[in-house]
Order: C-alpha cells, then sequence, then structure tokens
C-alpha cells in the first residue's frame, strides 16, 4: 500500500517532505535542499530519509512513546505564537495534545537547507509573531497533513487494507473494517520510510476541529509554573563566564580612558574588555544585510569580565571610567526636544509629503487645530537584556532571548567576523521583548565582549539601569492637526497632519481619515537628528497615531457640538469595512455610553487599527469605551474600559483574550505613566522606582466583547491593535469628566484638577 517509488525534485520553493528513522521514531521537514544540522554536522539524503535528524530536528518527530516534538521558527516570549503553530499542525496531524511538545527550530539549518524552516518570507519567518497570517497557517497545515498521510498509509499497510479505511483522532490510527487501533508511535518507524510523490490536500476551514475550538493551554504553562524553561539569564554552559556592562551615558559617546589596575585585583575579575564601535567589522559577503541590520550598531562600552556576576558588577561599579559625550552633549535636555519638535512642525524645511488628496483648506471658519506630543518610552520587559557566546578560532555558539533568531544569527556572524555556517545559534525562551530584543544591537555586544575573551562562554548581562538607560525607544513624536468642518455637518472636509519625530513615523496614512473619508486631505513628516536611538516598541509607530488621530477627532466632535460616539458613527459609516461601525455599536451598548454621570466622572471613545498596510479590509481594529473619575484635586482613576476588536475571525479565544487584554494594559500605562527623560544629555529613569509600570491593584476592570466580529476571512493580528486607543478613550473621558483635555502624555504629570 506503500508508495516508495520515485522522488519529488527538490527546489528551493516546493514543499517536500521525507521521512528518518530515528530509534524507531519518524521525522518530518519541509525541505528546499539538503546540508548541514545544527551541530556543524553534515546530513545526507538517503532511502527517503535525513540520517541523525535528532541532533537538530526537523519539523515534526514521533517517538516510540508516541510522545511528539512539533519544531517552530517563532520564539516564545508570551504572547503563545510557540503554541499557535503547533497547534495548527495539529489540526492536520491529529495527534493526542497531551503528548506534543514545541522547540523552536534551527536558524542554521534553515540557512544551511536555503530555507527549510522559512515558509514565510525572510523577515518575518523567525519572528516570534504574526502566527495566523495566511502564508503561515497553510504552510504549517501542510507539515500536519504529510505527516498524517504517511501515518495512514503506514497503519493501512500494517492492517493490509485500503488507506481510506483508517481513521485518524487524539493519535491514535483506526482500521474503520476491523475495529483494531494503532498508536502513531508504533507505526512511526515505517512511516518514516514513505515518501510521498504528491502532497496531500489540507482541509477546509470549515473543516477545522481543532482550531476555533474550546482552546488548549499553551504548551509552555506546566513548564512555567515547574520553572523548567530555560530563559535567556538562566543559560549556563560549561565553564561560562559573566560580563558586566557599562556603555557611554550619552548614547553616540565614545570612551576615552579607564583604569584596570583599580580592580584587576578584586576578587574573581578576570578580564576587563571594550568595545569600540569604530572598529572594523563585519562580513565581506553581505553585500545586502538581512533585515533589521541597521539596528545593530554597537555602543562604546566596557565589560568585566569574572567567574561571577556579581563579583564582575562590583568591580565595574569601582572602575574609573571616562566618557567622551559626543554630538548628543547638544540635546541636554527634555524641554529641549520638545521645543525643537514644536518648532520643526512651523517649517517645511526637510518635511516630506506623505499624502495629498484634493485641496487643503486653510483658512476659513469652523477651524479646529490643536498640537500633540508622546514622549520617549522605554519597553521594559521583566528579563533585562542578556546574552551568552563562545568565540573561538573557527566557530562562534550564541545563546541569546531575541525576538528573530535570524537577526541574531546575522549579527553573531557578523561581528564575529565568521562565515554564517559557523555560527549556532540557540534561541532559549524570552522573559518580555515588546520590540526592544528585536534590533540585534544586544546580539552584537554579547559577541564583541566575547570575542575579547575567547575559548569560554561569557554571558553579559545589562544591569536593569544600564538597560533603561540604553534603550531603542518609543520614539518622541509631534502632530499638528488642522481640520475645516462642514457647517452642515460637522465632519472634516479638510484635513492637514504636520508631524515631527525621531524615526518611526506614526502610520498616519494608514488611518481611514486619510485613506479616503476626508476628501481634501494632507500629511507631512519630518525627522530630528536627537541623539536618543528608536525602535520599534509594540505597535511601532501607532501606539502614538491612535493617541493624537483620536484626540483630535473627539476635538472635532466637541467643535461641531455632537456626541463623540455619534460623530465617530456618522464619520465611518461609509468606510467598507463594517468592523470598524460594529466594534463601536459593540462598546456603545456594553458601556452604557450616554448615562447621565456627576461632575468628575465621564466616560471617552477611541477607534484605531493596526495592520492596514493601505487595505481598508485588513487589519484588526480596536474600539474602546473608558470610564473614569477624576477628583477636584486632580486624582484620576479608571474604572473600567470596555473593549470589542474585530480581527475578522478568531482562532483561539483564550489567546485571543490574552492579546487583547494585555494590549490594553499595556497603551493603558504608556499613556498614564510612561516618559523616558533626559539631563544632562543622560537619560534619567534607570529603574521601576522611576519608571513606573501599572501594577496588578491599578489595573481597571477590563471587559472585551465579541460583537465586533465581522467574520471576514482573515485572522488578524491581536498583539498591538489594542495597545492604540485606550489611552485616547481615557484622555477624552478625562475631557468629559472634567473639560481638561489632555494633549501630551503621560496623563500622570499633567495638572487635572478642576473645580
Amino acid at each position: 500500500m506503500t508508495n516508495n517509488k520515485g522522488k519529488a525534485t527538490i527546489n528551493r520553493r516546493q514543499v517536500l517532505f521525507v521521512g528518518a528513522a530515528i530509534g524507531g521514531g519518524l521525522a518530518a521537514g519541509m525541505l528546499a535542499g539538503c546540508g548541514g544540522s545544527g551541530s556543524g554536522e553534515n546530513e545526507q539524503v538517503s532511502g527517503g530519509g535525513l540520517t541523525k535528524p535528532q541532533e537538530i530536528g526537523p519539523w515534526v518527530v514521533i517517538n516510540p512513546d508516541d510522545s511528539i516534538k512539533i519544531y517552530v521558527p517563532s520564539p516564545e516570549f508570551g504572547t503563545g505564537g510557540m503554541t499557535q503553530q503547533a497547534m495548527i499542525v495539529n489540526e492536520e496531524l491529529m495527534a493526542d495534545w497531551s503528548k506534543v511538545d514545541v522547540e523552536v527550530a534551527s536558524v542554521q539549518r534553515d540557512y544551511i537547507n536555503r530555507g527549510e524552516y522559512s515558509p514565510v518570507p525572510h523577515v518575518i519567518a523567525f519572528f516570534g509573531g504574526r502566527s495566523t497570517i495566511s502564508m503561515r497557517i497553510k504552510s504549517m497545515q501542510q507539515v500536519g497533513a504529510s505527516v498524517r498521510e504517511r501515518l495512514r498509509l503506514a497503519a493501512a499497510e500494517h492492517f493490509s487494507v485500503k488507506p481510506e479505511k483508517i481513521d485518524i483522532k487524539d493519535g491514535v490510527l483506526v482500521d474503520r473494517t476491523s475495529g483494531q487501533k494503532l498508536s502513531f508511535g508504533a507505526v512511526a518507524e515505517k512511516a518514516a520510510q514513505i515518501t510521498l510523490d504528491v502532497e496531500p490536500a489540507i482541509k477546509d476551514q470549515s473543516d477545522w476541529a481543532f482550531l476555533s475550538k474550546p482552546s488548549p493551554g499553551k504548551v509552555t504553562t506546566p513548564k512555567i509554573v515547574e520553572g523548567a524553561l530555560e530563559y535567556g539569564i538562566d543559560v549556563n554552559p560549561p565553564g561560562m563566564v559573566y560580563a558586566a556592562l557599562a556603555q557611554s551615558p550619552v548614547s553616540g559617546g565614545r570612551l576615552v580612558r579607564y583604569d584596570a589596575d583599580a580592580v584587576k585585583d578584586f576578587p574573581g575579575v578576570l578580564d576587563i574588555v571594550t568595545v569600540d564601535p569604530d572598529e572594523p567589522r563585519g562580513l565581506p559577503i553581505l553585500s545586502q544585510p538581512p533585515y533589521g541590520f541597521a539596528y545593530s550598531e554597537p555602543r562604546a562600552g566596557v565589560a568585566v569580565i569574572a567567574e561571577h556576576y556579581w563579583q564582575a558588577r562590583k568591580a565595574l561599579d569601582a572602575l574609573p571610567i571616562e566618557w567622551s559625550d559626543g554630538p548628543g552633549a547638544e540635546w541636554d535636555s527634555t524641554e529641549k526636544m520638545y521645543d525643537a519638535l514644536s518648532t520643526a512642525l512651523d517649517s517645511d524645511d526637510n518635511a516630506r509629503v506623505e499624502v495629498e488628496t484634493g485641496d487643503v483648506a486653510d483658512d476659513g471658519t469652523d477651524i479646529v487645530e490643536h498640537e500633540y506630543l508622546t514622549p520617549w518610552c522605554d519597553q521594559a520587559p521583566l528579563e533585562p537584556l542578556n546574552g551568552t557566546a563562545m568565540v573561538t578560532d573557527d566557530r562562534v555558539e550564541v545563546w541569546h532571548p531575541g525576538q528573530n533568531a535570524q537577526q541574531s544569527y546575522w549579527v553573531a556572524a557578523d561581528e564575529a567576523g565568521m562565515l554564517p555556517e559557523r555560527v549556532i545559534l540557540h534561541q532559549p525562551y524570552v522573559g518580555g521583548a515588546f520590540g526592544r530584543r528585536l534590533m540585534g544591537d544586544d546580539t552584537r555586544m554579547v559577541v564583541a565582549v566575547a570575542k575579547k575573551f575567547p575559548g569560554r562562554p561569557v554571558k553579559v548581562i545589562w544591569s536593569r539601569e544600564e538597560m533603561t538607560r540604553q534603550g531603542k525607544y518609543r520614539p518622541v513624536f509631534a502632530a499638528r492637526f488642522r481640520a475645516k468642518l462642514n457647517s452642515e455637518s460637522g465632519l472634516p472636509e479638510s484635513l492637514t497632519a504636520r508631524q515631527a519625530s525621531r524615526g518611526h513615523y506614526p502610520r498616519l496614512a494608514d488611518c481611514p481619515y486619510f485613506m479616503g473619508l476626508v476628501p481634501n486631505v494632507r500629511v507631512d513628516a519630518r525627522d530630528l537628528p536627537f541623539h536618543l536611538e528608536p525602535g520599534p516598541y509594540r505597535g511601532p509607530g501607532y501606539n502614538s497615531y491612535g493617541f493624537v488621530v483620536d484626540t483630535f477627532i473627539d476635538e472635532c466632535a466637541v467643535a461641531a457640538g455632537i456626541d463623540p460616539m455619534v460623530y465617530r458613527l456618522k464619520l465611518l459609516r461609509n468606510w467598507p469595512n463594517p468592523g470598524w461601525v460594529k466594534c463601536l455599536e459593540e462598546v456603545k451598548k456594553k458601556s452604557n455610553w450616554g448615562e447621565k454621570l456627576p461632575r468628575g466622572k465621564g466616560k471617552g471613545v477611541a477607534i484605531s487599527a493596526w495592520g492596514l498596510n493601505g487595505d481598508k479590509m485588513g487589519g484588526t481594529c480596536v474600539a474602546v469605551v473608558a470610564t473614569v473619575e477624576v477628583t477636584p484635586e486632580g486624582q484620576l482613576t479608571v474604572e473600567s474600559l470596555d473593549v470589542a476588536f474585530d480581527c475578522g475571525q478568531v482562532m483561539n479565544k483564550d489567546f485571543a483574550e490574552n492579546m487583547i487584554e494585555g494590549g490594553t494594559i499595556y497603551g493603558l500605562n504608556m499613556a498614564l505613566n510612561e516618559e523616558i527623560t533626559v539631563e544632562n544629555a543622560r537619560v534619567v529613569e534607570g529603574n521601576f522606582h522611576q519608571y513606573h509600570i501599572l501594577r496588578m491593584r491599578d489595573v481597571p476592570e477590563i471587559n472585551i466583547h465579541y460583537g465586533g466580529l465581522s467574520g471576514a476571512d482573515r485572522f488578524g493580528e491581536l498583539g498591538e491593535p489594542p495597545v492604540g486607543p485606550a489611552g485616547p478613550a481615557v484622555g477624552n473621558a478625562i475631557f468629559a469628566a472634567t473639560g481638561i483635555r489632555v494633549r501630551r502624555q503621560p496623563f500622570m504629570k499633567q495638572d487635572l484638577s478642576w473645580s
């Protein structure tokens, strides 16, 4: 019944699955070639299978004891992405979910085998999000379908029946004729000998039996509870030493001198090394660096290497160091940067036009004009930056908790000047990320330090203060909006947006009001050369545009004398995506919008979307109604947030609620508390006593509603969309409660007192 005749041709774009016998088990991989393993040894395709797959792991491994390991390219940093991908495989595989485990695939194997684990474009192939994009869903389904079909063929041969007589459920193969049963592990070795000439069709969504049903928990949860997961900070290879790191306190500065003799005799100290960003580095083979490479430039630094971290840290604290501030000294205060942003909005010099449609009116009556600002913010993950690397003459081995293993891999190769075939990257679990671990600058620093102390693994740890003051921050951003309202409807008929920032412009052009709802629009942008460095921060750019746009829309509603909820519904009535109106209607109903409240209490609404990318029917929109109370003395309490969203469809309800709730809290904290400030060109905030994060006791009641779902044919992202509307909804509620309009974040630093 098996078909072992001939082999399919392997090429870069074709999906081919091969089996390998490993101690009576089955390994299945999506291959685009053959070559080396993660250990650097070569593998050979022979008899339809890879030898030694147990050293690296292809996509799926089934063991004789029925346990299953699924390898996925995306790391886990709290979003459930690894579990989600394993669930997609299991929709086709139909294994016993309680016996499924998941592990991160090898980026080195992917490189050597020319995209073995890259069924989606390389920019996000190894990124820890985007687990429900269509291309990824279909590719992971195909993995599960191929393994299932070979198990079915092996069972059919065992029972001497036709394959269509074999039923599969919960890891059991059943001969429908006789009722006899086999477990996956019992036929895994036989299934490993089968090569499919034609790949089986994957299920239509209407036939799903596992996805979109009652959700299993994250595969990683039991290990988290048991303390069994290995995060980057836990890595401890044999012979490891520790490095405590100090970098120039002014971004872009340089090291002048340090006195190694002052600490060389401290207990445990092994060496003091430096990192010079002006040193030559890089791989000559990289004419076009991979995604994100530009973010990974190193900073001037000094590291003390010792047998234990506390020894290194105490010696570093005592080490005399002199720094040169460099050009960053010009921006010696936060207010100087804020003033520069506002001044830049007055000029068209160096401005680029991003959107220009129709005839923008700059004068006349019914004009609404206001300016807004969002500050620098830090991602503040729970696990401080860290990484471990060992550099020898012929290889680099790195243990790094990054958000994109591909980025870490290439940066490690580049910094060490080592061919990528000689780089081994281990991906630990990640203790929070939010964009901070995406750029690879931490990987580069780890390798830069380790190559100065070759032959032993070196774990480099940023102190909390060092990490916070050496950030890749949410960019500071200022915007000035000017709208001419229609004298009859009160809606904008002309809208101008001027913006100034330091990188990562808010996606104003990706907003309905600039995508056709307002007939006459102009958006321009200008970049300022501040010394602090911007970076991705949950909902890059969008986290600012959600605040500035929806606060301004609220101001237009007030100027027109129209209820803010009614105003938005009127604005969006001609928007082709029905989810926007559905979300507004849902939060309007569930929040008791319109109820009479005493002075000092108010409700505010906001709606925004992430991931449109020019597609009016795409992305995920989120609407929020906030209910707040503000005492006459200005004490703000956010009582509740009602949230509705439209991502099209939900694949995993538990994960969806986790993402919506977490993103809403993240956006709320951003609006209420977060601001990185500068004195003497140096970042002031260093730890959580200075950089406030919401405690559990401060989190309001969050009610997540599903009535906004449109049922559209997409599974939109959910981690970043809720970050946008929480802040402006609260700000608009403050206005409703007090008459005070908050146009700058964070709210807790503004005077909210009223009488």
